[in-house]
């Protein structure tokens, strides 16, 4: 069964564009994750935040996913990551255009 994972984190920039030219090698690493789906990534740059909304196949492969990224993430000056894991109501959702592929 699917899991979202919500995580987010302190993050001083940069954001847009400049973020995206940044971390495009990140974004791309990221699709070869075991058991990723898909990612929306966040960011605001008013409250200095940033992290993402990701769907895996399982809880095992979010779980594996968060304690990689907070080891990649250290580097940055990110000692603090946020992150929740949820059911995915896939009845519900798909009312609401939700489509795993």
């Amino acid at each position: 069964m699917p899991k979202l994972l919500q995580l987010h984190f302190k993050y001083n920039g940069p954001f847009g564009k400049e973020m995206s030219a940044q971390l495009t090698e990140l974004a791309e690493s990221i699709n070869h994750e075991p058991g990723f789906i898909w990612k929306i990534w966040t960011e605001n740059e008013k409250t200095k935040e940033a992290g993402g909304i990701y769907l895996f196949d399982d809880e095992i492969s979010a779980q594996n996913y968060v304690r990689k990224h907070a080891v990649r993430l250290r580097p940055l000056g990110i000692n603090e990551i946020v992150f929740k894991i949820f059911e995915v109501n896939k009845a519900l959702s798909e009312i609401n255009k939700f489509n795993i592929l």
